[in-house]
């Protein structure tokens, strides 16, 4: 059987030609979790909000928004929003730091307005991922998106290598701090700044499927915690613990290693094209429950940045004409994108039967 796989090796083939085909794109779940057998388990209580904060999961089986366009421009959205709020926070901060002259403040505010432009290259990202793939490009420009990841990831080492450094000549050459109260109201404003844009990019980042997006609002959240050196600093100093500040600093830098080991893994992980096994289970199984599958051959899935390729090789019944496979191949399609996350390219190969 000769015929060319649906979606698969067309340079020009975007989203807006799968409508030619009818395949619907903008499927709607009552809830996130709600996708057949999809079962995380995570911890509970405090170890569970632990696990969350530092090691925030990458929900590869999540609800992913279905249209490629859509998804991109959330991402872009949650991207300018995030770049506003950080920018808002730096210049509170430095609206402190002119009032009350600290200079343990002012490194902290550039730290946090050099950190919101390194969202720029995954703004790039994004944009790319929308063009059209072409003869060179044959899969499109999605992997741009986990470049991009890539370079956050170095971009938090470099975070706590700076914030341990730091601690370190604070212990060697402690410095008095001065202006407690103007310090500790930037350092919380930091904090809280910082927090909220993390919180919004993970989740606008786990709704698209982008560990790219994930990986930045980890990014974010090292950056509040290096303001929190700040705050725990003022406090020690009123205790009466100067010593307080580096020690805390050498904690938040250990705090951010174990931010990056989850944020690097997730990463690694799309570009090494790793999905979650429990992916490939449902896809197997949506596979073989469409009428006139009688069993799945290859099944491979790869994330592109946001969006799932999938390519599956199915058993069907001996002398099956190409015309007759095509109403199953249209079948096995529209029940993929129906159970999968933001899928994207779907190629479905027959074998027959002797």
């Amino acid at each position: 059987m000769n015929d060319a796989p649906h979606g698969l090796n067309r340079p020009g083939h975007t989203h807006d030609d799968d409508d030619v085909h009818g395949h619907p794109h903008a499927h709607h779940h009552s809830d996130p979790h709600e996708h057949a057998g999809h079962v995380h388990s995570h911890p509970a209580g405090w170890k569970g909000f632990l696990y969350g904060l530092f090691v925030p999961h990458s929900h590869d089986a999540s609800d992913s928004i279905d249209d490629a366009l859509e998804a991109s421009s959330q991402g872009i959205r949650a991207v300018k929003i995030s770049l506003i709020g950080l920018g808002v926070t730096a210049l509170v901060q430095a609206v402190i730091v002119l009032i009350s002259g600290s200079v343990a403040l002012l490194a902290d505010t550039v730290h946090n307005f050099s950190d919101a432009l390194t969202a720029v290259p995954l703004w790039i990202a994004f944009v790319l991922g929308r063009r059209a793939a072409n003869r060179r490009y044959t899969y499109g420009f999605g992997r741009a998106e986990d470049l991009a990841g890539l370079f956050i990831v170095a971009m938090i080492a470099l975070s706590a290598v700076v914030a341990a450094v730091e601690s370190v000549r604070r212990l060697v050459d402690p410095q008095p701090v001065e202006n407690l109260g103007w310090v500790l109201a930037a350092g919380l404003i930091g904090f809280g700044g910082n927090e909220l844009v993390a919180v919004y990019r993970i989740r606008i980042g786990r709704n698209i499927g982008s560990a790219a997006l994930v990986a930045d609002g980890v990014h974010a959240r090292t950056d509040g915690f290096t303001s929190l050196v700040v705050v725990f600093g003022v406090i020690g100093v009123w205790l009466g613990f100067p010593i307080a500040d580096p020690v805390v600093g050498l904690l938040i830098s250990a705090a951010i290693v174990v931010l990056l080991w989850g944020t690097a893994r997730d990463v690694g992980r799309r570009l090494l094209d790793a999905v979650d096994p429990e992916l490939v289970d449902r896809a197997e199984r949506l596979v073989r429950a469409t009428s006139g599958v009688q069993d799945v051959g290859e099944l491979r899935l790869r994330w592109i940045g946001h969006r799932l390729s999938v390519q599956s090789s199915v058993v069907t019944e001996a002398g099956m004409t190409v015309a007759d496979f095509g109403p199953i191949r249209h079948d096995v399609d529209m029940a993929l994108r129906r159970g999968l996350p933001g899928v994207g390219n779907v190629s479905i190969t027959p074998i027959s039967t002797v």
